[in-house]
């Protein structure tokens, strides 16, 4: 079965997938979604649950650099607890502390255009969130 990563953010939700063998992750998309209607994001994340055989999703956890719980830390942790419930599938927090700025490096130094970058970011990051766990060996 296979993992799938998600990066939360306020309008879009970047999301990763694991291969069978949970060694690595590969982007899949950017839903866009309304932060204050968690329903605007169900139908498409159903669709990939059910497509790719989903087993267990992995949401980046935006904690502070100090390692406090700050206000999107908190919105990923209500967002989870709610997908959790929702699909009856374990949800598990990851720290996701740098991913979006290293996603940000790495389209710089591949001289990705800004427009595009704007793109790809978020699923970029929900790479980085899910590899860093299936590195860790989870």
């Amino acid at each position: 079965m296979k993992v799938l990563g998600l990066d939360v953010g306020e309008r879009t939700i970047g999301v990763a997938v694991s291969d069978a063998l949970q060694f690595t992750a590969q982007g899949i998309e950017t839903i866009k979604w309304d932060e204050t209607n968690y329903n605007s994001a169900i139908p498409r994340l159903e669709e990939i649950i059910k497509g790719y055989e989903i087993s267990k999703i992995v949401v980046g956890h935006p904690k502070n650099m100090n390692n406090t719980i700050g206000d999107r830390a908190q919105a990923a942790e209500e967002f989870a607890r709610y997908i959790e419930g929702h699909f009856n599938i374990p949800v598990v927090l990851w720290d996701e502390r740098l991913t979006t700025m290293a996603a940000e490096r790495i389209l710089l130094e591949a001289d990705v255009s800004r427009k595009k970058r704007k793109k790809v970011i978020d699923k970029m990051a929900a790479v980085m969130i899910l590899q860093s766990y299936l590195d860790a060996g989870h």
